[in-house]
């Protein structure tokens, strides 16, 4: 299957190289050098995942970034000059599901595209796993609360199985990593907090309050069997 990568940076020498080296890797490559040439391609649809550099000449890459999120699911990695970890983070927040600092190894950036697009397949399995009131589909990929469904990045979902199918069970960030099997996660980086942050905020009733996605201090996250 060949995947088709919508790249949205204005440096055009990138652009060009990224265009070559994820061509050569059998991806197809669409770019676009502005903000509005992205959300113009974007709106064609077609895109199987976006990388998306934060530094445009017409667009502010963060708002493009929950721009895009509002509308659908399509896996983003971030690209910045910054290498400001709050970037990540807030990034991470609007809805990206990794970021990369430059400079970058191209091949960094092949193996984390290629991460991204595994966990937008995902598992296929048969059964709806039912807590309470919250439902996770992992075939459909899709998480309802009350049979309604609630907005998650492909990484987020994965996250959130993973917690779900070890119910009960406390999982230290490493042990989250392993069962991820994700390269772009860091055991006291801040983005499993922020992934665990934005979890809350779709599935719980009260996001500071959670019942559903504790935190057990000083050894990780449990996921609650029992719910109502």
């Amino acid at each position: 299957m060949t995947h088709r990568i919508l790249l949205v940076e204005d440096d055009p020498r990138l652009a060009e190289m990224l265009r070559s080296y994820l061509g050569d890797a059998g991806f197809t490559v669409t770019h676009a050098a502005n903000g509005a040439a992205a959300m113009a391609a974007h709106g064609r649809g077609g895109a199987d995942a976006i990388v998306l550099d934060l530094m445009l000449p017409d667009a502010d890459g963060l708002q493009l970034c929950r721009e895009i999120r509002s509308k659908d699911d399509t896996p983003i990695l971030m690209l910045t000059a910054r290498g400001d970890a709050m970037d990540r983070v807030i990034g991470l927040e609007m809805g990206a599901d990794d970021y990369l600092p430059k400079p970058f190894e191209p091949r960094e950036l092949l193996a984390r595209l290629k991460a991204i697009l595994r966990r937008g397949r995902g598992e296929r399995a048969a059964d709806v796993m039912r807590y309470g009131r919250l439902e996770i589909d992992p075939g459909a990929r899709v998480v309802r609360l009350d049979g309604e469904d609630r907005p998650l990045t492909s990484h987020q979902f994965d996250l959130l199985l993973v917690l779900a199918k070890r119910a009960g069970r406390v999982m230290s960030r490493d042990a989250i990593m392993n069962e991820l099997k994700s390269e772009n996660l860091e055991a006291f980086d801040r983005s499993i907090d922020v992934h665990v942050s934005r979890i809350r905020a779709a599935i719980e009733d009260d996001a500071k309050n959670p019942r559903r996605v504790i935190t057990v201090r000083g050894a990780g996250y449990v996921f609650a069997k029992a719910q109502d």
